[in-house]
């Protein structure tokens, strides 16, 4: 079976793309890309070409460049080329020049297939020598389980039909359809990470198990499919033990712990951009006291130990901590909306929602203070003659770390009238004297 058939099967098998959906083909000057640039015209398909010139190697990289746009020529293609100042960003970055480099083509293979609102599938080159490569990197890197499936043949709008052929049978390809490419010198270095085991690595390797290039081929898909039924059997156990209240999840710790496994902690919080790193600290949270937690290194998420409880949280909200209400009517303050009427009819029946206060009206002064909380604030919880802390009142409450922090209350002339939707002021409450009533409904956006 020819290369170009297989090509074309490989594609349909995966189901990368179809004829009627525009291309953009990765194309660097190298020969797995000029292949590819082939195959596609020759299976009809519709595409242009990219090309990054990383501007590293001088005169070599222009002539990759000029080598490119006589492709787009032979083609009848439209070229786009795009330079990249790599060494500088690298430094800028403080990333390695393969980091930067492929950041810098990625980000641009991005901008490049959404043009015009029309969403473009872009093709790299990347090859089974590549894939396998990747797995022995991963591996030693120690990236777990998902890194020994190798390069997705399919991410987003990327896709990889070149993925199954080995670097061999790409270059007899390549000298069958008597192609043109030009060899990278720095591929003949083993300073880089890849270059390093490819060259090194991999042919020592093959001197004690010739067929090792197939066996990691094969190695790959056994790994996918070990992932598929993991990740079944893990998302099962996640959705019987963990409990999703608005934005949080909330996992019992005793049953968490009784499962005494790390990968199972991991893929809990790994969506929530928790490392495996911090597994080692959700174990010691189980054990804290409540109120301790972790935060994610992108500080979006925390987990907090709350009781028996572990709570994987968004991090507290910054913006606006206090608004001013200077009157009856509606008012839309911050994440709330707050409606306050006043009513002449002093028996009027009291809603009980904690949504509503219904207060004496004799005794509330404008402009009301709307804000969080804070340490040391205090009233007096209708039905007390006493006044008490808001953080004892909130013990009392068994409220965790995160319903506190999203408490606001509402303060007239420095005193604190109504802990919003959970209890109103002892010293405001409706008596048997009073004769109008502010009521007072807020509803959370």
């Amino acid at each position: 079976m020819n290369l170009l058939l297989q090509f074309q099967q490989y594609i349909s098998y995966n189901n990368l793309f179809t004829k009627d959906q525009p291309l953009i083909l990765a194309v660097s000057g190298g020969v797995d890309s000029v292949v590819l640039a082939d195959l596609c015209a020759k299976a009809g398909y519709s595409f242009s070409i990219a090309h990054c010139n990383f501007q590293l190697r001088g005169e070599e990289s222009d002539a990759d460049e000029i080598l490119v746009q006589s492709l787009g020529k032979h083609y009848n293609v439209l070229v786009h080329v795009k330079k990249f100042h790599t060494a500088a960003y690298a430094l800028e970055q403080k990333i390695s020049i393969q980091e930067a480099a492929r950041k810098l083509r990625y980000d641009w293979f991005e901008e490049l297939s959404t043009v015009n609102g029309q969403q473009s599938i872009v093709l790299t080159a990347h090859h089974a020598d590549d894939n396998n490569e990747t797995l022995l990197m991963n591996f030693f890197r120690g990236t777990g389980l998902h890194g020994l499936t190798g390069i997705p043949v399919s991410n987003g709008n990327i896709k990889r039909p070149l993925l199954r052929f080995t670097k061999e049978e790409l270059i007899a390809y390549a000298n069958e359809n008597k192609l043109h490419w030009r060899e990278d010198a720095s591929n003949q270095s083993s300073k880089y990470t890849r270059n390093f085991f490819r060259n090194e690595i991999i042919p020592q390797i093959e001197n004690v198990y010739p067929q090792v290039k197939q066996n990691l081929q094969d190695n790959i898909e056994r790994f996918k499919e070990i992932e598929a039924l993991y990740n079944l059997s893990t998302q099962r156990i996640i959705q019987k033990l963990c409990k999703q209240k608005g934005a949080e999840l909330h996992i019992p710790v005793k049953q968490l712990m009784q499962f005494n496994n790390s990968a199972l902690i991991y893929e809990i919080i790994k969506p929530y951009g928790f490392t495996e790193k911090q597994i080692d600290e959700v174990k010691k949270l189980c054990d804290a006291e409540s109120g301790k937690f972790i935060e994610s290194p992108s500080l979006q998420f925390r987990i907090i130990k709350h009781r028996h409880w572990l709570i994987i949280a968004p991090a507290a909200a910054s913006g606006a901590e206090h608004y001013v209400i200077d009157g009856i009517g509606n008012w839309e303050v911050g994440s709330f909306k707050v409606q306050i009427k006043l009513l002449r009819n002093a028996q009027q029946p009291i809603d009980d929602s904690p949504q509503v206060a219904m207060l004496d009206a004799s005794k509330v002064q404008f402009p009301l203070l709307l804000r969080k909380w804070k340490a040391g604030d205090y009233f007096y919880p209708l039905g007390m003659k006493k006044k008490k802390k808001l953080a004892r009142f909130f013990i009392d409450q068994k409220l965790s770390k995160t319903q506190k922090e999203n408490v606001w209350v509402l303060q007239s002339n420095q005193k604190i009238i109504w802990v919003i939707g959970m209890r109103i002021d002892e010293r405001f409450k409706i008596t048997a004297a009073t004769k109008d009533i502010f009521s007072l409904e807020y509803h959370p956006h």
